[in-house]
Formats: structure tokens, sequence, C-alpha cells
């Protein structure tokens, strides 16, 4: 019976993988017919791909926490703050290799107190990772005193991952899909990505089958801040600099793309190939509607009326699976 259900489960994602490609392929057309000398170009990839890589770490990220029956709504914030803490004067007198490294280390710590949190201090997901939200932000506004930080010369290895390209494409998007591979391999191919699926799917269950389940939640959200941290290097790079007002609204574009491709908000079901092909039909609409001219408040309810779509088809996908 198990063996049934995990076929057709798999069968299940397969299809739905599909239909994501085909919605790729369907925006690729309507940017081919509308604005055919600017969306076909090799600048123009580029550009989308680069957009994705910031976003598609913390999308990585995201997948584990929704898949084990949390949200992160605090992303774009924590991003925001290692941005701003690696881009300090003190800390760039040190070179960029300790940049890098106290950007990740602000954001897997900042991951590391949701963790606590949710799991020890038994707070609402929701709730915990609002609250680092705002403090976060405020953090960053704090220490940049509402300014941009620029990357000083003498740190040019940082940037250069954005402006040396192999084969015409940006180190950061090997990056990119660097951290997707090894994603896909830990949630796949690992205890740890069983556990995973295991907490999401059946918290007690869990702990009865010897799950330390408040421990795993725990890694869950330090793994979700490690990607932020990840992500905080990439924009510093393609943008030279830190600020606090990095990643504003990109917990919306990351929980977005996890939930179109097809990861369950109840957790217990997901896949990265899945949030990543979602990601990329959201910086593809976002491209669109930049190079079509259109109003930035109209990108942003389209992007609102994909969401509820995605999420009333699998409230959809359920039931017909439980009858």
């Amino acid at each position: 019976m198990n063996g049934v259900l995990s076929l057709t489960g798999r069968r299940f994602g397969e299809a739905r993988h599909l239909g994501l490609v085909i919605a790729l392929v369907l925006l690729a057309v309507v940017g081919l017919v509308t604005v055919p000398e600017n969306f076909a170009t090799a600048s123009n990839l580029v550009s989308i791909l680069s957009l994705a890589a910031t976003i598609g770490v913390i999308t990585v990220g995201m997948t584990f926490v929704i898949i084990g029956g949390g949200i992160d709504l605090s992303v774009g914030a924590i991003m925001a703050l290692a941005s701003v803490w690696a881009t300090t004067l003190a800390t760039q007198a040190f070179g960029p290799f300790i940049m890098a490294v106290c950007a990740i280390l602000v954001g897997t710590g900042a991951g590391l107190v949701n963790g606590l949190l949710i799991a020890y201090g038994r707070m609402v997901p929701f709730i915990a990772t609002l609250a680092m939200l705002v403090a976060a932000r405020g953090l960053a506004q704090r220490m940049s005193d509402r300014k941009t930080q620029l990357i000083q010369q003498g740190n040019e290895a940082i940037v250069a991952l954005s402006t040396t390209r192999v084969l015409g494409i940006p180190l950061l998007v090997y990056i990119f899909a660097l951290v997707v591979a090894v994603g896909w391999i830990v949630l796949n191919r690992t205890t740890f990505g069983r556990r995973t699926y295991a907490v999401g799917g059946n918290p007690e269950a869990a702990r009865l089958a010897g799950i330390d389940v408040r421990r795993h939640t725990m890694l869950l959200y330090a793994l979700s801040g490690f990607c932020c941290g990840v992500a905080a290097i990439l924009i510093m790079a393609r943008t030279t600099t830190g600020s606090s007002t990095h990643g504003d609204l990109y917990e919306l574009d990351a929980i977005a793309a996890v939930i179109i491709g097809g990861t369950l908000l109840t957790g217990g079901r997901g896949t990265i190939i899945g949030s990543i092909l979602g990601l990329l039909i959201f910086t593809l609409i976002t491209n669109l509607f930049i190079l079509n001219g259109l109003n930035t408040s109209d990108q942003l309810v389209a992007k609102g009326l994909i969401i509820v779509v995605a999420v009333l088809l699998q409230r959809r996908n359920l039931k017909e699976r439980a009858t």
C-alpha cells in the first residue's frame, strides 16, 4: 500500500513539474511576442538568472522550512542585516573572505534564534519570524544609519562574483546552482531530508519514531538563515553595497515560489525542483513586466493572484487524493 502511495506521489510530482515547465514555455512565448527585440537576448537571460540566483538561494532554505511544517517571514530582513554587517568598515578591513564569513554567520545566527524561539520557546513560527523580520530590519537600519554602505577598494573579490563570467554566465549563478544541487541531495538522499518530511508530515509520529523534533526544527531555521547569509553575499556582489533595504518582499517571492512549486503549506510534501521552477516563473513574470513597461503595483497584484490560485489548486488536489 505504501509503495502504491509513494508511486502515486511521485507521478503527481512529475505531472506538476511538467505543468510548471509548460507555464515557463508559455511565458517565454509571451516575451517573444510582446518584446522580441529585448527578451530574446543573452543580456536579458543573464539578467533573469542573476535576479533568480539571489532569491533562489533563499528559496532553497524556505523549501526545507515549509516541508518541515514551518514558515519564515524574516528571510529578506535577515539577508539585509547580513549584508549591512558584512559591509561595515570594521568588517571590510579584514578582507573579502571575512566579509563572506560574517554574512553567513550573521544569517545562520539569526536563523538559529528563530529556531530556538519556535522549537524550544514554543512560539508560533508566524509570530517568531515576524518579530525577527522587524528586529533584523531595524538593527540593519541602526547599524547603517539608514545609509547604503559601499564595498570598499580591496574587496573586489566579492564584486567579482557578479562581474566574472564563465561561458558568459556570472559566477553567482553557478553558486546558486551549487546550492540547489546540495539542497536536492540533502533533501532526497540523506537522513536529514527524510526527517524533514517526517517532521512536517506528522510531528507526533516523528517523535514516536525517535526523531528529536525540536532539535530538527531548530536546525531547519538555522539552515534557512545560512541560505540568507549566502544570498547576502550574492546581493552584495550584484549591487556592490550593503543596505537595510535589501531583500524587501523577498519573503513573498520565496514563499510564493515554494507554494507554486507544489510544496504543501501544512508541510510533509514538496521538492527543490518544484520550488526552483516556481521561482523561475515569478522571475520571468517580473522580467516581462519590466520589459513591457508595466506598473510595479500591477506586478504585485498579479503575484498575489498567482499565490491564491496555487493554494486553491493545492486544496483541490488534496481533496481529490483523499477521495
